[in-house]
């Protein structure tokens, strides 16, 4: 096995967690909005917070440095189409995910405390779920598409 190798498969193994993270946060999410039992949201929020923290802001800080030793141990220059679009597209998956994760957090305190109370979750839950789901849609779509990009490199 060599370096260029281990790089590689470091790489990929960073995009399939920020995929495969990101999309059982959105399932779990969306299942527990769906009940709106205030514990139920909770418990999966809390979860959902956890989940982002361990396994999607590890790979998101990785992604960058493994990224660049690829650059710098192939014949891919930063000059190639495919690359500035991938991370112009990182960038706005970044700039919709980082709002994201306050959002989830204030959505686990507001269905606690909905739930300490035995009370319905507030309007202000469903506000910031919509907004939460509203901003999944360019931030998950830009990932997908830099998968894309990363496997075909195309001409553009």
């Amino acid at each position: 096995m060599t370096l260029y190798f281990l790089i590689k498969y470091l790489h990929v193994l960073g995009a399939t967690v920020i995929l495969g993270t990101g999309t059982g946060i959105a399932f779990f999410m969306l299942m527990a909005h769906r009940s709106r039992d205030p514990a139920f949201v909770a418990r999966t929020a809390a979860i959902v917070v956890i989940a982002d923290m361990l396994f999607t802001l590890t790979a998101v800080l990785l992604q960058p440095v493994t990224g660049w030793l690829l650059i710098l141990s192939s014949a891919t220059g930063l000059s190639e189409r495919w690359l500035v679009t991938s991370l112009g597209l990182y960038a706005v998956a970044g700039l919709f995910w980082v709002p994201v994760i306050f959002m989830q957090i204030e959505m686990r305190d507001l269905a606690r405390t909905a739930d300490t109370r035995c009370e319905p979750l507030p309007q202000r839950y469903f506000a910031l779920f919509r907004r939460w789901f509203l901003f999944g849609i360019p931030g998950f779509g830009s990932v997908m598409i830099i998968l894309w990009l990363m496997i075909a490199k195309p001409q553009l």
